[in-house]
């Protein structure tokens, strides 16, 4: 079994974890192919040789016959392994280094049950849906989908309005801070922190959350996933800010954008000991009182 590994630099505390599971991968007889700046950090300042059998540094020479990446960091750390991944298909499994961890779920005491799952198929695959930007083309150069959101900012303290079509009916006009375009992953994420609604992550649908809209009445709306996502952005300054995920650039005003979900998914592990409605009480405390 071929296991390629991504990674962040990690705080102290998680270096005996990280041994651990590079331990238990040997143990299990896997080959392993590392991120080589975090095989640099693994020998260089966690004192960690996994000795892997190959190296990769980009999308382009990951071994496409790999079973799993594993993703260790935080879920900053799963949206960059998307990255790499793209449409290979590879199953992404994350390991938390971090704190919150909502998508890396995997803890350090975790990493045995974990490995364990992987060698006797005890999880499940799901797979997660993308948004990609069709318009204007190569403007993200290195990847061009998102797995949380696509997001929508003014550039300064000067508001913008952002006219929105699906499939070519006129949906509104947002006057406000910004706007999110968010996938069920996402809906745990910023779209939550505008007021979103959370959805699981098996929903066939579109989040679309305005940031600090200037119209009381202006709510989150769900929308069926097969809609074609049309943007214009208008305002007082000449650029504005558009991200994908952790990437973000600045575009010119009135440039029209265009979203839509790619024919692809990304499949992300979950081991059959977890379910979403567990991680939400757990790492969101959703629904939790003191008083209960």
């Amino acid at each position: 079994m071929q296991i390629s590994v991504y990674g962040r630099q990690f705080n102290p505390h998680f270096n005996d974890y990280a041994k651990r599971l590079f331990t238990k991968l040997r143990e299990n007889r896997l080959r392993i192919s590392l991120y080589e700046p975090f095989y640099d950090f693994l020998v260089r300042k966690a004192g960690i040789d996994p000795e892997p059998e190959a190296i990769f540094n980009s999308h382009d020479d990951l071994d496409r016959s790999s079973d799993f990446i594993f993703a260790i960091g935080g879920d900053g750390t799963i949206l960059e392994t998307i990255t790499l991944v793209r449409d290979s298909g590879i199953p992404v499994l994350g390991f938390n280094s971090g704190k919150l961890g909502f998508l890396a779920n995997i803890s350090g005491d975790d990493i045995d049950k974990a490995i364990g799952a992987v060698m006797t198929g005890n999880y499940t695959t799901e797979k997660r849906s993308l948004l990609q930007l069709q318009s204007p083309e190569k403007l993200f150069s290195v990847f061009d989908c998102a797995l949380n959101e696509f997001t929508i900012q003014k550039k300064d303290s000067t508001m913008i309005t952002i006219q929105a079509w699906l499939n070519d009916h006129f949906l509104n006009s947002y006057w406000a801070d910004g706007l999110i375009i968010s996938t069920p992953t996402g809906s745990t994420a910023y779209s939550l922190s505008a007021g979103g609604p959370l959805l699981t992550p098996d929903t066939g649908a579109i989040i679309i959350s305005p940031i600090a809209p200037h119209n009381l009445t202006v709510r989150p709306i769900v929308v069926p996933d097969n809609n074609t996502i049309r943007l214009r952005v208008t305002g007082n300054r000449p650029e504005f800010l558009l991200s994908m995920d952790s990437r973000s650039r600045l575009v010119a005003m009135e440039t029209e954008i265009v979203i839509r979900k790619p024919d692809y998914y990304i499949n992300l592990i979950r081991l059959n000991s977890q379910d979403f409605y567990t991680t939400l009480r757990n790492k969101l405390m959703w629904g939790a009182d003191k008083r209960n």
